[in-house]
């Protein structure tokens, strides 16, 4: 329809040459704005990229530049598989709205209200990278609002006794080696699993943490620093009985191989783990959880820092989350020095009560 006409004609009768009857301005008003809307308009620039092109791309860069781990982009491309691309898979980008990405996310039955959220962080950064390799002129993402999140900061952890148990029910030595240096060192399953011999330090009492494997991958740690933690006697000795072992005891063989010298099964494991804790009749914890029973433990005995500096993190505000398992044995003390009623007045009172209420001396809500 030609934009060059002139205003409307709104009087009855055949308008003149060159006007719009009210409907066709309608029409013609509908048409510019599903246009608009799929990016077709005159002057608007279409990059005729689909979202699957789009969500490669962001694959290929969080890969290569942003150098993310295996085990991460395993999981990002399982989202995408399972729901980003059904949804949005063929459409071209500039074609999906604001109100379809509302209306497909009230699909996601099921679903926590986090991984909701991981969800649409994951569609941001796809549409955000979109922007710069083909020009897509905005983000959809940034007029749609994340799910509500609570997080009561509880952490499930195993008591010292616990750990003990787990330790004697594992399925054999080599297992429960694997479920002490977990929880006396906090070190990851995939940093455990790449563990040589090199790195124990058996005359420092020190493990060095240098690399993860995960994904079928060796790569650095989490935080991309290799970092040294303590050795506990207990671990200490758990390592020194596999050191005898006949095979794999070299400096570049790994602590915790299979039978053949190789990585184990990060799934086999989690399986073992899993049927230990039946056997000694424990609840049921993740394996991460034997790190997180490091961090609350240590907590209590060493400042966050080196806490920090033990356990890897990036973000000392990561560690913060321990601090509430810190004992405070002096804080009951400051609470009573607080309302304590100084004087022989006061004491004077309290007796006085006491003897009133037959040994005890009632509060103001108790009278």
């Amino acid at each position: 329809m030609d934009r060059a006409r002139g205003p409307v004609w709104s009087a009855r009768g055949r308008p003149p040459e060159g006007y719009f009857t009210k409907r066709a301005a309608e029409a013609w008003l509908g048409e510019v704005l599903d246009q608009a809307r799929r990016g077709t308009l005159a002057g608007m620039r279409s990059s005729h990229a689909t979202f699957a092109d789009a969500a490669e791309e962001w694959l290929r860069f969080i890969a290569q530049d942003r150098e993310r781990k295996p085990s991460t982009l395993r999981d990002y491309r399982s989202a995408l598989n399972a729901h980003l691309l059904p949804a949005f898979g063929e459409r071209e980008l500039e074609s999906i709205t604001v109100e379809e990405i509302e209306a497909w996310r009230g699909t996601l039955d099921g679903l926590s209200n986090r991984t909701k959220n991981k969800l649409l962080i994951q569609l941001h950064g796809i549409f955000r990278r979109a922007q710069r390799m083909y020009g897509l002129d905005g983000n959809p993402l940034a007029r749609v609002e994340k799910h509500p999140q609570r997080s009561s900061g509880d952490i499930e952890v195993l008591a010292p006794e616990e750990v003990w148990a787990l330790v004697r029910a594992a399925s054999s030595e080599l297992d429960g080696a694997i479920y002490l240096t977990a929880a006396f060192t906090g070190l990851r399953m995939g940093e455990l699993l790449a563990l040589r011999w090199r790195d124990v330090d058996f005359s420092g009492s020190v493990i060095r943490v240098r690399s993860s494997w995960a994904g079928g991958q060796l790569t650095t740690p989490k935080s991309g620093k290799v970092r040294s933690v303590p050795m506990a006697p207990d671990v200490a000795s758990a390592l020194a009985k596999l050191s005898a072992r006949e095979h794999w005891i070299g400096d570049d063989d790994l602590v915790f191989a299979s039978e053949t010298g190789q990585y184990l099964s990060d799934s086999a494991l989690r399986i073992r783990y899993k049927t230990a804790l039946r056997r000694a009749n424990l609840r049921t914890l993740r394996f991460h959880d034997l790190r997180h029973t490091f961090g609350t433990r240590m907590i209590a005995k060493a400042d966050v820092r080196r806490v920090q500096e033990w356990m890897g993190h990036s973000d000392i505000q990561t560690t913060m989350k321990y601090l509430h398992y810190a004992p405070h044995a002096d804080d009951a003390r400051l609470v009573a020095a607080a309302f304590a009623i100084e004087g022989p007045a006061g004491r004077a009172g309290i007796e006085g009560g006491r003897r009133e209420s037959g040994g005890h001396a009632p509060g103001r809500f108790g009278q």
